[in-house]
């Protein structure tokens, strides 16, 4: 197969978060020539329309020990690319370049327009910037190792190669990457869905559906395993969706997968109160409420149960909402604390759409030097974003990942070629 011109000192497959963070660095620290490959007409295209249109940045978690909890895979092997580039170095690089990024009251950060267009276009200036060369519709198709050092690189499409020094893979979770990275001696750890939402069997509260609530404790089993979460809880007609469930199924995505997503799922309305507590406090409504009906006087720990979602336990415990505390009777207090404390509920599979496209698996992380992003089996080939076995959960973590992997392929590179 013929090869065109001389060799490019680097060639990044993908044009996402990671590909653009490690062709900028490796162009601004040096490196003459580096080649962007987007295999579509629209680079950035998850950053678009990520966090709705708005990009989720990342996440105002400044220690890199505290930063790793948020990775159900790769949080430990992340300790050390966090202690180089983590989310205050991100912070600074986007001001750096024009993007201011706000903090919300939750922790996630998304730049000062509200807009994704203010990331991309960040992006896109500084790649320009730093001579980048950006080639749209050019997918990267097959890969060969030169004798001596470098790539023989085929596009789909052309029936020419073109050589590479260096060779970045940052294909996301698209299974070309992965078939590439497979075909030149890595192991793949077979990707499954994250960050997902629970198709639960109860009418009685998917009639509910827009109603969230927070806090709310929840403990999925899922065979012999058990996961913990606690945070806002949003129902729907299919189930349950919000950023506790989004969180606890990212830790959960494999066994469930393995279980064919059945489950059962304990829910906590009262933040993980411990059930002796509530049952005092239902005891003392007895006294302290005995005049007011069920459905209009509440312990003040039941208060910041909705409305909607406070009637609904009433009737699901049996119980009429006009009941007053005094006449409650002991089966139905008994009904009631199980609801508040260990409502159970049947997990019958994924709900009907996933969010962020985010997919636990990737490049085996023992074959990999997460010091320089470089592939421990093939010299010359690095790896950078959700290609790698590593996902987040909600809230500006995916990206860290994507620029902290792609800000240390990006240096390492240059390093060695300047």
């Amino acid at each position: 197969m013929p090869e065109a011109g001389s060799p490019v000192p680097l060639v990044v497959a993908g044009g996402g978060a990671a590909g653009f963070m490690a062709a900028i660095t490796a162009a601004e620290a040096g490196v003459p020539q580096v080649q962007l490959w987007e295999a579509t007409a629209e680079p950035l295209s998850k950053v678009r329309i990520s966090g709705g249109g708005r990009c989720n940045v990342t996440h105002a978690c400044w220690d890199p020990r505290e930063l790793v909890g948020h990775y159900p895979r790769g949080s430990r092997p992340l300790r050390g690319p966090f202690s180089r580039f983590a989310a205050g170095d991100a912070v600074a690089w986007f001001a750096d370049r024009g993007v201011e990024l706000v903090e919300e009251a939750d922790g996630r950060m998304f730049p000062a327009s509200n807009r994704s267009s203010s990331v991309i276009e960040a992006l896109r200036q500084a790649a320009r910037s730093a001579g980048v060369q950006l080639l749209p519709k050019r997918a990267l198709q097959g890969v060969r190792p030169i004798e001596g050092g470098g790539f023989a690189l085929q596009a789909r499409g052309d029936s020419t190669s073109v050589v590479a020094q260096r060779l970045l893979l940052a294909t996301g979770g698209h299974p070309s990457g992965r078939q590439l990275a497979q075909a030149l001696g890595h192991q793949v750890v077979a990707p499954v869905p994250s960050l997902f939402t629970l198709r639960v069997q109860a009418p009685w509260l998917n009639a509910l559906a827009g109603l969230s609530q927070s806090p709310v404790a929840m403990e999925l089993s899922v065979g012999e395993e058990r996961f913990r979460q606690q945070g806002i809880v949003l129902l729907t007609h299919w189930g349950l969706s919000g950023p506790g469930v989004l969180r606890l199924t990212a830790f959960a995505a494999r066994a469930l997968q393995q279980q064919r997503y059945l489950a059962e799922l304990r829910l906590n309305w009262c933040g993980g109160v411990n059930v002796s507590v509530v049952r005092d406090q239902l005891s003392q409504a007895r006294q302290g409420l005995a005049k007011k009906q069920l459905a209009n006087g509440r312990p003040e720990l039941l208060m910041p149960l909705r409305r909607r979602l406070w009637l609904a336990l009433l009737q699901q415990a049996g119980l009429d909402p006009a009941l007053s505390w005094a006449e409650l009777p002991r089966r139905g207090e008994q009904a009631l604390l199980e609801l508040l404390v260990r409502c159970r509920l049947p997990v019958t599979g994924r709900g009907p759409f996933g969010e962020e496209f985010v997919t636990a698996g990737g490049v085996e992380l023992g074959e990999v030097n997460l010091s320089s992003m470089e592939s421990r089996l093939v010299g010359g080939l690095y790896f950078a974003g959700e290609l790698l076995d590593i996902d987040g959960v909600t809230g500006g973590f995916n990206f860290q990942h994507c620029w902290s992997s792609g800000w240390i392929a990006g240096q390492a590179i240059a390093m060695g070629l300047t």
